[in-house]
């Protein structure tokens, strides 16, 4: 028997908001600023195909997962694996898998918010004329104090939009910045292609995103491109089992998880044509790393006409993706709260919101912690940890009934084919992957050596 719906708990108003909700969740600075430096740090293309195919084969069959889980208990991420676990008469424990993930999303909210906020810096920089000089666009965005300044905003900004729930916040804010986004990536991305045309940085970009050398590949590289697509996808971190939980069961999640993975991979290959040619235009090396962004680019846009209002542009369309990824990700740890406490959800959103920036505060001060501690255990053990349990409480601990019920608009094929990656395929990579990174991470890649992959 299904389970059954708290009374209150709140839908989507229509599939429309809940496709551009998740697809905003999804499309966010994974896709524009991690993309484009891991590509470059990994090799380029050979990078790119093994990107899509985790996309493909691992991201896409645990988003319909998450999707099923949270549709079928109408709760929190927390909530609904306790609820389903109970339901398939396992024992309730099985909340560890929400637990595990919600820890992973919120974590990630923390840095993520850091790193936004610089992006709103830098897209004031670009239409306030700061580009002009490097000293012009430091001032934005250089410096502990303004740092903190630009974290504080972004991260109030995140809350008053999920204290305002899902209809008069969420769903309100998605359904007019996403259109606003895919607008302004096309135009910024065919300006990028039609200027790199003349001195063939174009087709220099095609060729370094779709000719692939797998002479450079190694086990780093599927740990970077599994990261990667975790990150970008939203995967393994409550959000889409929270997003889900808002979904009628008339829903098709197959079709809708097509959509919201491939609009996450399209955006992200366009993002490469949008960044690459000015890049090769102005002869830089793509492998510059996190830099790229904040520190090549703006001098880049400083040389070429109209590039402060470009510039500007460019950091603007970053930080409306980076803003409907933030509110997913206080929103999955907000859900539960509001399930478990007798507080009204603005303060709960306001509490939550208000630690998620004294932590982000500490890696504004060390650069250590924000790339060392929690972006480790965030990035490299959480979520990939929490994708090899959602996977095993799927394939091993939900009944084939429940899911067959909850994917009915599936087909035979389609069905078999998630439930047979879910068993048996994904915890086996997932599960292996990260052990090879943290073998990578802590003990000097020995695995990988012995494995070949080093």
């Amino acid at each position: 028997m299904a389970a059954t719906p708290a009374a209150s708990h709140a839908h989507w108003s229509s599939r429309f908001a809940f496709i551009m909700a998740a697809v905003g969740s999804a499309v966010g600075l994974g896709n524009l600023w991690r993309f484009p430096f891991q590509t470059g740090e990994n090799g380029g293309s050979a990078f790119v195909l093994i990107y899509i195919a985790c996309v493909a084969l691992i991201a896409f069959p645990v988003l319909m997962a998450e999707f099923t889980i949270g549709r079928r208990a109408q709760k929190s991420a927390v909530t609904s694996t306790r609820t389903l676990a109970v339901e398939a008469k396992k024992s309730g424990k099985w909340s560890f898998v929400g637990w595990v993930c919600m820890a992973g999303g919120f974590l990630v909210l923390t840095t993520y918010s850091v790193i936004a906020g610089q992006v709103m810096a830098m897209s004031a920089a670009g239409f306030a004329g700061g580009f002009a000089s490097e000293a012009g666009a430091n001032m934005y965005y250089q410096g502990e104090g303004v740092q903190l300044f630009w974290h504080a905003l972004f991260m109030a900004l995140t809350i008053w939009i999920v204290s305002r729930g899902l209809k008069g916040g969420i769903e309100r804010v998605v359904t007019i910045l996403m259109p606003l986004f895919f607008v302004m990536l096309a135009a910024l991305t065919i300006f990028a292609v039609v200027r790199g045309f003349s001195d063939g940085s174009t087709a220099q970009a095609f060729t370094y995103l779709f000719t692939p050398d797998f002479s450079v590949v190694d086990g780093g590289t599927f740990v970077s491109a599994l990261g990667q697509a975790f990150f970008s996808v939203g995967v393994a971190s409550a959000i889409m089992i929270t997003y889900g939980s808002y979904l009628t069961k008339d829903t098709n999640i197959g079709e809708s998880a097509v959509v919201i993975s491939g609009a996450d991979t399209v955006v992200a290959l366009v993002a490469g044509f949008m960044i690459f040619p000015i890049v090769f235009s102005a002869g830089v090396d793509p492998a510059a790393g996190m830099s790229l962004i904040f520190d090549t680019l703006p001098a880049l846009f400083a040389s070429i006409p109209a590039g402060n209002i470009i510039g500007g542009a460019f950091f603007f369309l970053a930080f409306i993706a980076a803003l409907t990824s933030s509110i997913s990700l206080l929103e999955a740890t907000v859900a539960f709260f509001d399930e478990h406490s007798n507080f009204g959800r603005p303060q709960i959103a306001g509490l939550l919101g208000g630690f998620a920036f004294m932590i982000g505060a500490g890696a504004v001060y060390s650069s250590q912690f924000a790339g060392g501690f929690v972006d480790i255990l965030s990035g490299e053990i959480l979520l990939p940890f929490g994708g090899f349990l959602i996977a095993v409480f799927t394939g091993w601990v939900l009944p084939k009934a429940i899911l067959r019920e909850e994917l009915s608009h599936a087909s035979n094929r389609m069905f078999g084919f998630f439930h047979f990656m879910m068993r048996y395929v994904i915890p086996f990579v997932v599960g292996l992957v990260l052990v090879l990174g943290l073998d990578a991470r802590f003990n000097g890649g020995a695995l990988n050596g012995m494995l070949g992959l080093g």
